[in-house]
């Protein structure tokens, strides 16, 4: 089951953050800042996934963005990072080669883009028009 999804740039500053279960905003701080720690102090050499106290965390670099998947034991990594593409290739195809302002200034489109993909931990969509159907049809809807 997927925990969390954090979007981080280069400098360790969360930009996005989807938790599947409740924690509180200081566990969220805490977690959050030892798992960039963790990821970002990583050279490209070594393996994409480590284990992090309960968690096993999956992450990959885009550009000037880190995405980092944090899942129990159970979950296959291999799987998690096809997720994690496929999380980046709908962002592109939304946003148009998307950068980490796309993510900050429509933070709530990115939101439901992760929540069309994933509900209640577990990856629901992977089809990419079937992900942005219903946000470009809101956007149709407001202009």
């Amino acid at each position: 089951m997927i925990e969390f999804v954090l979007l981080v740039n280069k400098q360790g500053q969360t930009r996005l953050a989807q938790y599947t279960n409740f924690k509180s905003i200081n566990e969220r701080t805490s977690l959050e800042g030892e798992v960039v720690r963790k990821c970002l102090g990583r050279n490209e050499d070594q393996c994409s996934f480590l284990e992090y106290m309960n968690y096993k965390l999956i992450y990959r670099r885009y550009a000037s963005l880190f995405f980092i998947v944090g899942v129990d034991n159970q979950e296959n990594e291999l799987a998690i990072l096809e997720f994690i593409h496929c999380l980046v290739e709908t962002f592109d195809k939304y946003f148009e080669n998307v950068c980490e302002l796309d993510v900050m200034f429509n933070l709530e489109k990115a939101h439901f883009i992760v929540e069309e993909m994933m509900t209640n931990g577990c990856i629901v969509e992977t089809n990419k028009q079937n992900i942005l159907d219903p946000i470009q049809k809101m956007d149709q809807i407001v202009t």
